[in-house]
């Protein structure tokens, strides 16, 4: 169990920092990026009104803040994960669970230099990066897909949109849902890189398997994705019926338009990532349900005025 840490000098100075700040951009929250429990009356007392948000990598990280009305979010990463993912992770979870609006400005703070002391803050405005992502956007979709799959494929869409892979941008398809009516639209491309693994190395709920999906993503072809949230098979080209009635905007691919055409076909709901953009849209029935930008800068650096310090005396 992690043992409380002690409400220093310097986390105190922090918490009034941040407090300025909050009011000086009129921020919508805080954001604490929490690596063990503290004193979270003293936190509570040094935050003012301000809307704050707790996030930690396990529930033994909050323990205890709920008593002082804290929002918190589980993060359940690696305690390795650069503190750019978690800042990111925290956010769209937040949007996700309707703690920010997607428009929000967030005063973060964090540990960005040593580890287990708050040394960092930032401003973050939402707005510029982030598309709206609500739980209520996805329950809008009509559909028997389990929303936390939606929202599990989706986290994985926008992690792919903002990231790519190795530095270079990376577009891709998943169809969720109905799978077996998808898969009789569908055939490899050369080869299924997931044929052979077990149903349990193909759970999205495990990050393994995420990661392996976004080094699979650089291939060409689709996902394909069981309502339960196991990829059932991934390269593979869609050969759906053409509609002759579907109207997208211009510019869009072939990604694009066999996404909405896969989609008029199915129960399926397909989500595309843009290689172009980035961005990440949500098909149903032949339609555009949803669009999200990527997040693709977590953070902005404020320069603070500091008081230079007096000139020494010139020795005589």
């Amino acid at each position: 169990m992690a043992f409380p840490r002690k409400f220093t000098d310097q986390l105190q100075a922090f918490c009034e920092l941040a407090d300025r700040l909050a009011n000086a951009h009129d921020a919508d929250a805080m954001l604490f990026l929490m690596e063990r429990p503290t004193d979270w009356t003293r936190l509570r007392q040094c935050t003012g009104e301000h809307t704050v948000i707790l996030a930690g990598d396990t529930e033994e990280t909050l323990e205890g803040s709920a008593e002082e009305d804290f929002d918190t979010i589980l993060l359940n990463m690696p305690s390795e994960t650069p503190v750019y993912e978690r800042l990111t992770q925290a956010l769209l979870e937040a949007v996700a669970e309707e703690l920010l609006p997607a428009g929000a400005t967030v005063v973060a703070v964090y540990s960005g230099f040593e580890p287990t002391v708050i040394d960092s803050l930032s401003i973050i405005r939402l707005g510029e990066h982030l598309g709206q992502l609500t739980v209520r956007d996805l329950r809008q979709l009509k559909t028997r897909i389990p929303l936390e799959t939606l929202k599990s494929v989706v986290d994985l869409a926008v992690d792919i949109g903002r990231e790519g892979r190795e530095g270079k941008p990376v577009g891709t398809l998943f169809v969720v849902g109905d799978h077996r009516k998808v898969m009789s639209f569908c055939r490899p491309m050369g080869f299924d890189p997931l044929r052979g693994y077990s149903r349990a190395d193909r759970n999205l709920a495990d990050a393994k398997v995420r990661e392996g999906v976004k080094e699979i993503a650089q291939l060409d072809g689709a996902f394909i994705v069981s309502s339960d949230g196991h990829v059932v098979a991934g390269a593979q080209q869609i050969n759906a019926p053409r509609s002759t009635d579907l109207s997208l905007p211009k510019g869009f691919g072939a990604r694009h338009w066999a996404a909405a055409e896969l989609s008029r076909a199915t129960g399926a709901v397909a989500i595309t990532v843009s290689e172009s953009t980035g961005t990440v849209r949500l098909f149903q029935n032949g339609e555009v349900m949803l669009r999200i930008e990527p997040f693709r800068r977590a953070m902005k650096w404020i320069d603070f005025d500091v008081e230079a310090p007096p000139a020494a005396p010139e020795k005589e």
